[in-house]
């Protein structure tokens, strides 16, 4: 049970997807024009995470280890057109406003990343929770993003009006909030926040000697070349160390050994010693 709490701590806030990891950047931007949408679908690409992660982890000692990301596609597509189907019979409102968006959850890289890094190595029950951390963290930034554009925007939160201005009202929306480059402007607000406060977060990682900062959990390969000469002189310097620390217990081991021989020697010595005084004492005595 532990190690299922700590999958859901890690998920909505240690790594959030959005927010740390900066993953799943399409729908983030593109569908966060009210809350409502950020809102749906984060909870649709929560329910494909917890369901591909779970058949993923049932399957993942009998998918061959050649044809494992096909095989990870075809399980995810089958889930994201159980949701499509749903979201269009029961929530067509909401359907219609997130469009390709939800067939795109197919290739949605926190899904795939997850299959790949967690569910295809861990049991059942972790990797059910790692999917609903990891789902419930991307679900909370895409409403956190919905919910300061929708206000700002437009004035209204989860399609309530909260403020109807008039239009001589010296307090007007921001309407940009609400289209294409408000999303990024929203993103780029919060990110700096993140780095102010000194938040993890994808912007603002540990200092590290190699190119890549040592984020592994974000690595994508490109630094790879310049992080060899760096680990290359780490291994080196590694390697140097261990040959100093077995000279020096080699030395202190000899050193040890010939103090030995010496005390044994010296001892030898007394006893040849005791034993010449004594005949020569028994000479003596006759």
């Amino acid at each position: 049970m532990k190690r299922c709490v700590e999958r859901l701590y890690n998920g909505i806030f240690k790594e959030n997807p959005t927010f740390v990891l900066m993953l799943g950047m399409c729908p983030t931007l593109a569908v966060t024009t009210s809350a409502i949408n950020g809102l749906g679908m984060g909870l649709s690409a929560t329910a494909v995470l917890v369901m591909s992660n779970m058949i993923i982890s049932l399957l993942r000692k009998v998918i061959p280890d050649k044809v494992r990301m096909p095989a990870y596609i075809v399980i995810v597509a089958s889930f994201v057109t159980i949701i499509q189907l749903l979201l269009a019979g029961f929530v067509p409102s909401l359907y219609d406003s997130l469009g390709i968006f939800i067939p795109l959850i197919v290739v949605n890289c926190i899904i795939l990343g997850r299959a790949e890094s967690y569910a295809s190595k861990n049991p059942v029950l972790p990797s059910i929770f790692d999917g609903i951390g990891m789902g419930f963290g991307f679900t909370i930034g895409l409403t956190c993003i919905g919910i300061i554009r929708e206000i700002l925007g437009d004035f209204s939160i989860f399609d309530f009006k909260i403020y109807d201005p008039a239009d001589t009202s010296i307090i007007q929306p921001v309407g940009i909030l609400v289209l294409a480059p408000g999303a990024f402007f929203v993103l780029a607000i919060l990110t700096a926040l993140q780095n102010k406060l000194k938040a993890p977060s994808a912007t603002n990682k540990p200092q590290s000697s190699i190119a890549c900062g040592g984020n592994c959990s974000a690595c994508n390969g490109i630094e790879c070349v310049a992080n060899r000469q760096v680990i290359d002189e780490q291994k080196e310097k590694e390697k140097q160390e261990k040959l100093a620390k077995a000279k020096e217990a080699a030395a202190k081991a000899k050193a040890l050994k010939e103090a030995k021989a010496k005390e044994n020697k010296e001892k030898e010595d007394n006893n040849e010693n005791k034993t010449e005084t004594n005949k020569e004492q028994a000479k003596k005595d006759e």
